[in-house]
């Protein structure tokens, strides 16, 4: 259940288009409900926006299908990620609204209607070894309303890849950065744009990377301002923070625009209802 849903159960309780009872078997399982291994957080898209996503690794598939059935009487989308293709075929069997990302290991469930953000959130990758991570990023945006554009390899080894699209680039609400190896590209589209750039460190690379180690090192050591980092192949990490950023940047937004009008609207409001000059008011 998220805000629209609770906020929709309380006017139709206001409105006696449902009774209490109703209401109070739709909030049964608020917060939370308890399956035993695990429990299914209820309450997660009214606190932080977005339901709990399903994180598949180390679970089993019948787990993982137990979690998603309930989550889906919840009515909300659904994203699961670290998907292994037993868990994608189940779940492609359960639901018809099931999509799956192969190369992002992500199954997608929409239940409610896209309201999409405006403006987009860059996905930048430096090379295609580097796919599996953007595409989590992307998958992740994409769920939560937030509309992407993907830059694919164009890493700093070909820099002219980078700075022919750096112009769409600047145009971006966000930008998330995948790179292995050395993971210099963090920095160098941290020094072309004016918005926030979310770096990930990926494990690509030969023995000295790490593991992602050193493009993380690379990557908290920017020196180029307004690059944050999050851990290494948290695809998932960085397309969830980008989303509420250019969200509530949005909001601001709206907001300022708001004001302006409203307070116009007070003005005219003020002036036409003044008396006329040389009338008596009785």
């Amino acid at each position: 259940m998220d805000e629209a849903a609770l906020k929709k159960l309380l006017s139709d309780v206001r409105a006696k288009r449902q009774t209490v009872e109703q209401a109070l078997r739709a909030l049964k399982h608020l917060p939370f409900e308890d399956l035993g291994f695990a429990k299914v957080d209820h309450h997660r898209a009214i606190r932080c926006g977005f339901p709990e996503v399903v994180y598949c690794e180390g679970k089993t598939t019948e787990q993982v299908l137990a979690i998603v059935d309930r989550r889906l009487a919840g009515g909300g989308n659904i994203l699961a990620t670290r998907v292994t293709p037993e868990m994608a075929r189940a779940l492609l069997r359960k639901s018809r609204k099931a999509s799956h990302n192969d190369v992002a290991r992500t199954m997608t469930m929409r239940q409610q209607p896209a309201r999409p953000a405006p403006g987009f959130v860059a996905i930048v990758c430096a090379g295609t070894s580097d796919l599996p991570v953007a595409e989590e990023a992307r998958e992740t945006c994409e769920i939560m309303d937030q509309p992407t554009r993907s830059f694919y390899d164009i890493g700093v080894a070909g820099i002219h890849r980078l700075l022919a699209h750096s112009a769409q680039l600047q145009e971006a609400k966000v930008v998330v950065v995948c790179a292995g190896m050395e993971g210099a590209l963090a920095s160098v589209v941290g020094g072309l744009v004016s918005c926030p750039v979310i770096g990930v460190p990926t494990s690509i690379g030969y023995g000295a990377s790490f593991g992602g180690i050193a493009p993380l090192l690379t990557m908290l050591n920017s020196c180029a301002a307004g690059v944050s980092v999050v851990n290494i192949d948290n695809g998932f990490g960085a397309g969830y923070i980008a989303a509420l950023i250019s969200r509530r940047g949005a909001d601001t937004a709206a907001t300022v625009t708001e004001k302006p009008a409203q307070s116009a609207k007070r003005a005219t409001k003020r002036k036409t209802s003044r008396p006329v000059a040389g009338r008596k008011r009785r």
